[in-house]
């Protein structure tokens, strides 16, 4: 996968004590990034799609765990 640049991440590090509208605001600038920087690197449009895929199985994932210990 191609490296990314930590300064990509620091809007949303930054925001993580700030109110929910700004940390909005930073998932969006970040996915933003996150995006022009795999296709600058020669990721397909499908191969981002399966990326998100793989991310979003990794957050049902966790959700699902959080739910079982309740």
């Amino acid at each position: 996968m191609a490296q990314m640049n930590t300064q990509t991440l620091s809007p949303v590090r930054d925001s993580v004590s700030a109110p929910l509208p700004n940390r909005e605001k930073a998932l969006k600038i970040l996915s933003k990034s996150i995006y022009k920087d795999l296709r600058q690197n020669g990721y397909e449009p499908r191969q981002i799609v399966a990326l998100a895929s793989e991310i979003i199985s990794l957050v049902t994932s966790d959700i699902k765990d959080d739910v079982q210990l309740d």
